[in-house]
């Protein structure tokens, strides 16, 4: 049985932190600097690149629900977002099914969980430790799953995206239940969560910088 199996609970309920577990990870892993060094997509100068990985991360025309904050958002097609998404702060990691859906309390919005669409990506949010810290954790997370994007939140956690587009239910939730057992965020869980738009600007100024690209596991991929 391996790590990740062993740290899967059975219980419907998102599993405590397995403190002793998180304290194997980050010994036997790297850091933020070796997470840099891993990227497959080399970053080398300290120019955005948002609308780029967004073309790479939604390719087509899809409809994405971004916002400068929580209460200031809209849904829109890709390419109406072209040119200002370095602006914004948030996005939900997966393409939305219409622009607008019916939230819980009855009223019509452009932000929930009835007009997003199929998962396209799991984002892990680590926030407690140091940054070292969290980057070991997403590269260990990274042997289950494809690691995608790693993103500064511009605060104190790191993001990392996850390809998980058409992976069953059951093996994403299992795959999520272990993070949030090295202490990810369970908010996270929510398809229609907002995330850190990479190398997009926080509510404080702090860009939300990139530090790991892969896109190949997008490669051939709808």
């Amino acid at each position: 049985m391996n790590m990740l199996q062993a740290a899967i609970s059975t219980s419907r309920h998102w599993p405590e932190i397995n403190e002793p577990l998180r304290a194997d990870v980050i010994a036997d892993g790297g850091g933020l600097a070796d997470l840099w060094e891993l990227s497959p997509v080399p970053i080398e100068d300290n120019r955005p690149r948002t609308e780029e990985i967004i073309d790479r991360l939604f390719p087509g025309n899809p409809l994405l629900c971004a916002g400068r904050n929580r209460y200031r958002f809209d849904t829109k097609p890709r390419n109406a977002w072209r040119g200002g998404l370095a602006e914004r702060q948030f996005i939900v990691p997966s393409p939305m099914s219409a622009v607008r859906g019916k939230a819980k309390e009855g009223r019509w919005s452009k932000h929930t969980a009835a007009n997003t669409g199929p998962r396209r990506f799991l984002v892990c949010e680590f926030d407690s430790g140091t940054k070292d810290e969290q980057a070991a954790l997403l590269m260990h997370m990274g042997q289950y799953a494809p690691l995608v994007l790693a993103v500064h939140s511009g605060g104190r956690s790191l993001h990392g995206w996850f390809y998980v587009h058409g992976k069953p239910d059951a093996r994403v939730e299992k795959f999520f239940r272990y993070a949030v057992s090295l202490g990810a965020d369970r908010a996270m869980w929510s398809p229609c969560q907002f995330v850190r738009i990479p190398d997009g600007t926080r509510d404080n100024g702090q860009r939300q910088t990139v530090y790991f690209l892969n896109f190949k596991p997008l490669e051939g991929q709808p």
